[in-house]
């Protein structure tokens, strides 16, 4: 077995479930926040992060919420 943590990876836990994800991101765009990748970055960590961990990438998270 392979010490990941010696190897400088650290693996992304979940502190959300996929339906919070996607509530939050709504959240933030009914706020009129900006939801590129660099603000959100930047702005709201923890949801990058946990948005990574069930979605390929952001955009994929902002097409789920089905926000034009």
């Amino acid at each position: 077995m392979i010490n990941i943590k010696y190897l400088g990876v650290i693996p992304i836990e979940a502190h959300m479930n996929a339906d919070d994800v996607i509530d939050q991101i709504r959240r933030l765009h009914q706020n009129g926040e900006s939801l590129n990748k660099k603000s959100i970055k930047k702005s709201h960590p923890e949801l990058m992060q946990n948005a990574l961990y069930y979605y390929p990438s952001w955009d994929h998270a902002l097409q789920k919420t089905g926000i034009q």
